[in-house]
């Protein structure tokens, strides 16, 4: 039996999930509402404060979506209550980030800036001028424009420059040292 897929999902208080056919989830919360169509193999089952996932039959494909069907429904559970936040730090001598209205401007060495507009529910907030800030309540989104903001210049191991997560540790290289 799937361990992360038999626990149930406990509801807080001003959360409503509803399950319709085709096991398409909607989550209203206070922060927002999620929508989300799940494997349709999966019975998806609201009984007062709790959803409980449970599967049909144990072939390799259905124990694989099982744990995956319930983290789904819990992150969309966490993301209408919480939201979700990613952290980056933008390293390196003149690279900084600027914030006008929905659109991020990233001076990162390059001979161009490189402006970024925040897709529809995120929102990228700025702490002084090397710290970028990702939420939305959809942890996938965020998470997505995250790595695309990080996509812009990943950290480098030599001198640590570029654009990192505020919790990733960069391994660090010893530089070329000169012949005597």
């Amino acid at each position: 039996m799937s361990r992360i897929g038999k626990m149930p999902i406990a509801i807080p208080a001003g959360v409503t999930v509803e399950v319709a056919e085709n096991n398409k989830v909607t989550v209203k919360g206070p922060k927002g509402t999620l929508e989300r169509a799940l494997a349709p193999e999966m019975e998806i089952k609201v009984e007062g404060a709790v959803v409980t996932v449970s599967r049909p039959n144990d072939l390799k494909r259905m124990k694989s979506l099982h744990g995956l069907t319930r983290t789904l429904l819990n992150n969309m559970v966490v993301g209408v209550t919480e939201g979700y936040k990613k952290i980056l730090e933008v390293n390196g001598v003149g690279y900084r980030a600027q914030k006008s209205g929905k659109t991020l401007t990233l001076f990162l060495g390059y001979s161009h800036q490189i402006d970024m507009v925040d897709p529809e529910g995120i929102e990228s907030k700025l702490e002084g001028q090397n710290k970028i800030i990702v939420e939305g309540i959809d942890k996938e989104k965020v998470g997505q424009y995250a790595a695309e903001i990080r996509s812009k210049r990943q950290p480098e191991p030599y001198k640590g420059k570029g654009i990192k997560y505020s919790d990733e540790v960069i391994r660090r290289k010893v530089g070329k040292t000169g012949k005597k």
